[in-house]
């Protein structure tokens, strides 16, 4: 990635990652492997194939902070990458959320953001994986995300007008994504006001 913010400031949690709840302690033990890199992979791959995504299985509730997903088996993307992150995190492994800009229904807009990761690994530094599950979305068929570091094979691609790969990471989640996860309590809700940040504003970053 071309951005390289300083790992030790991605260990922390707040309430949506969070690290200190049993439930996740427990997990992230679990998953702990003979190395960083194992463990990264160990994490991704379970949140990935584990945890449903709400929009491919239509289906409440609509879940946000981390310990919730893991209770409940689901999530939007967003919700699902706090999961990765707080797992990661309770594993001592610095990471973060990013954000991708992405056509609704494949054809251009409407528009909304897409929740994934980046995770800080020794020997190739800040590396972005998307565990958003591999089922495809609306006209985007195809979906195979895997973790294979350097190499980055993330859900989607953003090579349509108006698309964007927002470079920033983030220590905690994008506000609107909050606000949106706070505001719904309905699946299909949801789905019909997916957060979005304006493409000039992204621009001006």
């Amino acid at each position: 990635m071309s951005s390289s913010p300083n790992p030790d400031d991605y260990l922390g949690h707040c309430e949506e990652i969070d690290i200190d709840h049993p439930d996740i302690i427990v997990l992230a033990q679990k998953l702990a492997g003979a190395s960083i890199e194992e463990t990264a992979k160990n994490c991704f791959e379970f949140v990935r194939d584990s945890i449903q995504h709400t929009g491919d299985e239509q289906r409440n509730p609509v879940t946000c902070r981390a310990s919730d997903v893991l209770r409940h088996g689901i999530g939007y993307c967003y919700a699902k990458s706090h999961l990765l992150c707080a797992l990661l995190r309770a594993n001592q492994i610095p990471a973060g959320l990013c954000y991708q800009r992405l056509s609704i229904d494949g054809d251009g807009a409407p528009f909304c953001l897409h929740g994934l990761n980046a995770v800080h690994l020794p020997d190739h530094g800040w590396y972005r994986i998307d565990a958003r599950g591999n089922k495809p979305r609306g006209n985007k068929p195809g979906v195979d995300a895997q973790f294979i570091p350097p190499r980055e094979q993330l859900a989607f691609a953003t090579d349509m007008a108006g698309e964007r790969d927002l470079d920033k990471i983030w220590q905690t989640p994008h506000p609107a994504v909050i606000e949106c996860l706070r505001r719904h309590d309905d699946w299909l809700e949801l789905s019909q006001d997916l957060p979005d940040q304006d493409l000039a504003e992204i621009e001006e970053r």
